[in-house]
């Protein structure tokens, strides 16, 4: 069977994929959950987005018109290359404004979604002023500023006025993670990665929509490279982000590193990822084995799942067509799907596999950041 180059850009999701509104397939519907502030409050907050330009930017606008969070005014900031544009938003059209500090200051909450280096130079003055939700990883690490996933470490952001926001895949892993580690204890844990393009930004994206047109169109054998390390197209390319001393890449490190912090387990508790790119635009999935302390009942794993929040089980295997997570059904998703869930061969009653997508832009960046905020608006910071 052959399909032409428009086919395949459609299989792989199309540009339109890139946006959390897009309708994949028949079956597919786009949900919001409501937001979690309590309906009581009265607050009207004015709420600051550096970067909201950027794809991740863009997303938590539109978290926060799609969660109905109590802005009072938007403002956005940007480099001299986007101030002075017009974005549009539920809250009327917003100027871009050249980002400065003492200006960020005057806002009440402030979401960075820029880069590390940018976040390291302006977030602590920031939030001298007003509470900083950080995506990059620049702050993740440090001890005294809290690594937030609202829904597993709420309570850790109290008082606080410099937040950070996981690493995507970490984010979307430990929101299944969470319930059966309630439930069942966990020993340790071992996670495969399957992450699309978009991890890359648009620049990947386009690499894997030129290279797959490319070679559909018998135009090479094999598709150009630049963005990553070996050609993405019909490919999978087990190596995101820098090799580190161990052998294991940073992005299967920050895995480790940020469970043991968000899940408050020690420091040198086992956990390990090995993180592959594939060629689909959004959402990642993954796939996780947990050891754990006590003996396993899947039913009541998959009913822990089912019961979660920001969670949605998906996991019918006698159903025709069987039913469990893909990054087609996942993309545009606020919840994580689960599914797949199973007794662990290798650990036997005490041990558990299940299967995950999430789209990274939304659960595990723009909306994490905005449940952060809305988490805020309930401990009483934002007041």
């Amino acid at each position: 069977m052959k399909f032409s180059a428009l086919a395949l850009f459609g299989l792989l999701g199309g540009a339109a994929a890139f946006t959390p509104s897009t309708h994949i397939g028949s079956q597919r519907q786009t949900f919001f959950p409501r937001s979690t502030i309590d309906k009581s409050t009265s607050l009207q907050a004015k709420v600051g987005v550096v970067g909201a330009t950027g794809a991740v930017g863009k997303e938590i606008v539109g978290c926060l018109e799609k969660r109905n969070f109590p802005v009072e005014s938007l403002r956005i900031f940007g480099s001299s290359r986007s101030a002075g544009s017009t974005v549009k938003s539920k809250f009327g059209d917003v100027t871009v404004e050249l980002f400065d500090v003492e200006a960020a200051k005057e806002c009440d909450v402030v979401f960075l979604a820029v880069s590390g280096d940018f976040a390291l130079e302006h977030a602590e003055a920031i939030s001298q002023g007003a509470i900083v939700i950080d995506n990059s990883s620049a702050f993740r690490y440090k001890p005294e500023v809290p690594l937030c996933v609202p829904e597993i470490n709420g309570s850790t952001i109290k008082g606080k006025k410099l937040i950070a926001n996981p690493n995507c895949t970490t984010a979307i892993g430990l929101m299944a993670v969470n319930p059966l580690l309630k439930k069942f204890g966990m020993k340790r844990l071992i996670m495969s990665t399957y992450q699309a393009s978009s991890g890359a930004g648009q620049e990947g994206m386009d690499e894997l929509k030129a290279g797959t047109k490319a070679v559909v169109n018998g135009e090479r054998e094999v598709a150009e490279n630049k963005v990553f390390a070996h050609p993405l197209p019909f490919n999978v390319i087990p190596h995101i982000d820098k090799f580190q001393e161990n052998g294991y890449t940073k992005e299967e490190m920050k895995v480790t590193w940020e469970t043991r912090k968000i899940c408050g387990l020690a420091d040198d508790f086992p956990a390990s990822c090995t993180a592959v790119r594939i060629p689909t635009y959004r959402a990642h999935s993954e796939s996780i084995v947990i050891e754990t302390e006590k003996k396993v009942d899947v039913a009541v794993a998959q009913a822990a799942l089912a019961a979660a929040p920001g969670v949605k089980l998906i996991d019918d295997i006698l159903s025709d067509p069987p039913t469990y997570p893909m990054p087609l059904s996942a993309t545009g998703q606020y919840d994580v799907e689960v599914g797949r869930v199973r007794r662990s061969e290798a650990f036997g009653d005490y041990g558990l596999e299940f299967f995950v997508s999430g789209d990274q832009l939304l659960r595990g960046a723009a909306l994490n950041a905005v449940l952060v905020a809305e988490e805020c608006v309930n401990n009483g910071d934002l007041a």
